[in-house]
């Protein structure tokens, strides 16, 4: 059976860690926004020098860039029994895309899976990965900015197959919460 998973969750909820188990779990690729947008920027690509400008200012890209890029993925052939979405949507606008992409390709997400983390747990964590671009003003800036966009799109997935999991337990606990919501 195809497994066609949304994630979403703040920036350090986990969500990147929990996909790539699920994704090797289920033999499905992990898209990751994130990824994508990073690649895109290592390799200076168009798309990736417009994207860094908003990502250096702790700005979401927007929608117009990353929907592109998600078409884009989702006509790969590894796609064909499943996917795991991971950062997208990030907004009811690209919601709407996305369930109107997916009508057109004859697919919908099987479920959408919320991981919720408190804030300061999510800073905490945050700080300890050490990535250049993180200091606490800009990661409360990136929270500030998902709870604004983001919040919305969880409830606009309440009415659909919204599962929210507790993502303030150790990994592998998160991991058999998850492993439960999508069997």
């Amino acid at each position: 059976m195809a497994k066609r998973l949304i994630f979403l969750g703040p920036p350090g909820a986990g969500k990147g860690t929990q996909a790539q188990i699920l994704s090797e779990d289920h033999q499905i690729p992990h898209i990751s926004t994130g990824d994508i947008l990073r690649t895109a920027v290592a390799r200076e690509t168009p798309l990736g020098k417009q994207a860094k400008d908003y990502m250096d200012q702790g700005e979401l890209v927007p929608d117009a860039l990353i929907l592109n890029l998600i078409q884009d993925r989702l006509s790969y052939e590894d796609t064909a029994n499943g996917w795991i979405l991971d950062g997208f949507p990030r907004n009811v606008n690209q919601a709407a895309f996305l369930e109107e992409l997916l009508a057109k390709l004859g697919q919908n997400a099987d479920c959408v899976l919320n991981l919720s983390v408190p804030d300061d747990v999510l800073v905490e964590r945050l700080l300890s990965r050490k990535r250049k671009d993180d200091n606490e003003s800009t990661i409360r800036r990136r929270l500030e900015v998902y709870h604004q966009n983001t919040v919305p799109v969880i409830e606009f997935y309440q009415q659909r197959n919204l599962k929210t999991i507790d993502g303030n337990q150790n990994m592998e606990a998160v991991t058999e919460l998850l492993g439960q919501a999508i069997s």
